[in-house]
């Protein structure tokens, strides 16, 4: 199968690999969050392939170590980095991805475990991904998919000379890719909120998009609650306010949606430094956290429908986000 219509069918399935015969000025990259409170574990795994302008290119894995607040960096040729063209399943080097399952081997660092009920975006013809029409529109400077807003984990984790039973595990599975990350962005996310009685999942982004030489913001909320998935969206329609509280290092997105209104204040922590893409390259900076706290506060027609506390939160927030965003 060509390459064209290699990419014309990953339309339509964001989570698998998107960039079959691009080899200049692109990255794809998932992003695996994995949390174990039991065992006071948090992680985030991000696979990825990067190409500069000029064609230079490898594969990588970042490691954020959200407790510690450590990061690392692991650099692989592009032919270790092998995906599966009819869905998502990638090895890299010693390492698998999938929809279902997460290995990874490193020398001081595996995990071996299954995702189960892993819950995946409602495609549409409308909207094959969170990103909406959207999704269709060719040269976007970035684009992203959501593989799972929720999932289980079971297996183990071995940590230096310590294994641990990640049963008791919760995670979540997102991607990017295109030619770079936003000139500003905001991004949370958390699978750990107070107050629910069923699975539950948070994510909020919000960025400046580049759009006919100028640029507009953009922005994606989902928020997955006793079974409902309540969508704030650029495309579907909704609307945001952005708030940057210097004195409390402390960021307020508020959605709004018709009779729906959803605010988040967000609490950073210490985090790890992830290289992000500028032109293809690896070569941005952006501090992330996993141990962050989100206020949520979900409302219909003025009245309360939901108040918690949204723990173990991958909190990002730009540097210029201020200046662009605010």
């Amino acid at each position: 199968m060509t390459d064209f219509l290699l990419r014309r069918r990953a339309t339509l399935d964001p989570p698998r690999f998107q960039g079959w015969g691009r080899t200049r000025h692109y990255f794809e990259g998932w992003y695996f969050k994995v949390v174990v409170p039991e065992h006071e574990l948090a992680y985030a795994f991000i696979p990825g392939i990067s190409y500069d302008r000029a064609g230079q290119g490898h594969a990588f894995l970042q490691v954020l170590n959200g407790v510690a607040a450590t990061s690392e960096y692991h650099e692989y040729r592009t032919e270790q980095f092998q995906p599966a063209p009819d869905r998502f399943y990638l090895q890299l080097g010693p390492h698998t991805f999938a929809t279902d399952r997460l290995v990874i081997d490193l020398p001081d660092l595996q995990l071996d475990l299954s995702l189960e009920g892993v819950t995946g975006w409602p495609a549409s013809a409308r909207a094959p991904g969170v990103m909406g029409w959207y999704g269709y529109v060719p040269g976007m400077q970035c684009y992203h998919g959501l593989v799972s807003f929720h999932h289980r984990t079971l297996g183990s984790i071995r940590v230096g000379h310590a294994t641990y039973d990640a049963s008791s595990g919760l995670g979540y599975t997102e991607k990017d890719w295109g030619t770079g990350f936003p000139e500003a962005w905001i991004w949370t996310q958390s699978n750990h909120l107070s107050n629910t009685d069923r699975p539950a999942s948070l994510m909020a982004s919000v960025a400046s998009i580049p759009w006919l030489g100028s640029s507009f913001t953009g922005f994606l909320c989902t928020f997955f609650l006793e079974g409902e998935l309540h969508v704030f969206t650029t495309w579907a329609g909704a609307q945001v306010q952005v708030f940057l509280e210097e004195a409390e290092q402390a960021v307020r997105l508020v959605f709004t949606k018709e009779e729906w209104k959803l605010t988040l204040v967000g609490h950073p922590a210490p985090g790890g430094q992830l290289a992000s893409p500028i032109s293809g390259a690896m070569t941005g900076k952006i501090n992330e956290s996993l141990r962050g706290e989100v206020e949520v506060l979900l409302e219909r027609g003025g009245g309360e429908v939901y108040r918690g506390v949204a723990g173990w939160a991958g909190l990002e927030v730009s540097d210029n986000a201020r200046g662009v965003l605010g």
